[in-house]
């Protein structure tokens, strides 16, 4: 019985990872479509606001990659 609550645990778990990575599968295809597009600001206007929004962003991001890639403060 053990046995079948363990694959039953591990089917279920590969069912939320799965669901997991679509959903970051999706955000990634929308990030790429806006970074195509400059992130929709107005090239022409460009300002250090524009900038600073960039950054704060591109900071959340590395993050993520350090976290995910084991770099940085996550390095072993």
């Amino acid at each position: 019985m053990t046995t079948c609550r363990k694959t039953r645990s591990n089917d279920e778990a590969l069912s939320a990872f799965i669901a997991a990575k679509t959903e970051i599968d999706v955000m990634l295809d929308r990030l790429k479509a806006l970074s195509a597009d400059h992130f929709e600001f107005d090239q022409e206007a460009i300002n250090w606001g524009a900038v600073g929004s960039l950054n704060s962003v591109a900071a959340d991001l590395r993050k993520i990659t350090d976290f995910l890639f084991g770099e940085v403060e996550h390095a072993a």
